[in-house]
């Protein structure tokens, strides 16, 4: 009956857990596909490469809604073990220390996962995604070639008999400025800088205009589309581990460092709060404006952590000590206020 009960707890907890998880990951894949997109490009034929792009995002969104996550499914736990008064046989059969010790094993194992999401698995899967996102978005901005014609904007038609990689066969091309006429056997396209290039191979350009009227063979010809800035990749804060951020030279990297060695002692807090929430039991008592307050005072604790990050990054006297005395000090009167509450 025992290992029935320990097996019961843990499928229920991590039921709630996954099944929010889920939701919240679901909503940001779908925000994150509509921030590629932008509504403004043809995207029928790279639908399916943007949302297999942007499933390598979401373990980077994964670790700031794991204490939220935990917090909602202990209040689900707690309702619904309690709404079925299956607390009491539960108590019945595992003491509170058995009880105390399954649920530190619990919280362990999540802060284990979490803390391998945070340092390698995030970091890997985020520096993929930004090469293909980048990749996706300057390709977006060329826009996609149909039935063997390719458009840029009102700038240039091009139109081919074979298409591999950025490279067009068999061409004709129209480039609108000064009326120019190109046959070639392919053109590329080249990434320069911060502009994209067209370059020919082997053709002829014609000019037509009433200034000039002239026909050209050429071995090489590139056309710059000067309109159309290339997106280059630069490194962010989720490109680096905790150790890489406070290691480096810029204060801002140093400052998400700090806050990223504070959300491991959040998450540690808040699974504490965490057991005490799921085996809370009054009789006929309506548990729910406790937990909201709960949940208020940890949304709360992370409101102030942006609010601390700010000062550290804006403010000259705000020194790094004040930063982790202000926010410890808040997350132990959190965890002896919620103790208080959950009593």
């Amino acid at each position: 009956m025992i290992g029935i009960s320990r097996s019961y707890i843990i499928y229920n907890y991590f039921k709630y857990l996954l099944l929010i998880l889920i939701v919240f990951i679901g909503l940001i894949w779908l925000s994150q596909i509509i921030r590629i997109i932008e509504f403004q490009y043809s995207i029928s034929n790279q639908i399916l490469e943007i949302a297999s792009t942007t499933l390598l995002a979401l373990p980077s969104f994964i670790n700031p809604l794991v204490p939220f996550l935990i917090i909602i499914s202990s209040f689900m736990l707690n309702s619904k073990i309690k709404n079925s008064s299956e607390i009491i046989i539960l108590k019945q059969y595992l003491s509170y220390d058995k009880l105390r010790k399954l649920f530190q094993l619990l919280i362990f194992l999540i802060f284990l996962i979490f803390t391998l999401n945070n340092e390698i698995v995030s970091k890997n899967f985020y520096e993929k995604y930004k090469i293909k996102e980048i990749e996706i978005r300057n390709n977006l901005k060329l826009g996609t070639p149909t039935q063997k014609e390719f458009h840029i904007d009102d700038i240039v038609s091009i139109f081919f008999e074979k298409k591999v990689d950025n490279i067009f066969y068999d061409i004709d091309a129209i480039i609108y400025e000064q009326n120019q006429f190109i046959v070639s056997n392919s053109v590329e396209v080249e990434l320069s800088k911060s502009n994209f290039n067209l370059v020919f191979l082997d053709g002829e350009r014609l000019i037509l205009t009433n200034n000039e009227k002239s026909k050209t063979i050429f071995d090489k010809f590139t056309y710059v589309l000067e309109s159309k800035n290339y997106e280059e990749l630069l490194m962010d804060k989720d490109h680096y581990n905790t150790f890489e951020l406070i290691s480096h030279p810029e204060k801002e990297f140093r400052k998400h460092g700090h806050n990223k060695i504070f959300q491991y002692f959040f998450l540690l807090v808040v699974g504490l709060i965490s057991l005490k929430i799921i085996f809370f039991y009054v009789n006929k008592t309506n548990n729910l404006s406790r937990f909201s307050f709960i949940f208020f005072v940890i949304l709360t604790a992370q409101i102030l952590n942006s609010y601390l990050i700010y000062l550290l990054e804006n403010v000259d006297t705000f020194n790094i000590e004040y930063y982790y005395i202000f926010n410890f000090t808040f997350l132990i009167s959190i965890y002896f206020l919620a103790t208080k509450i959950l009593k």
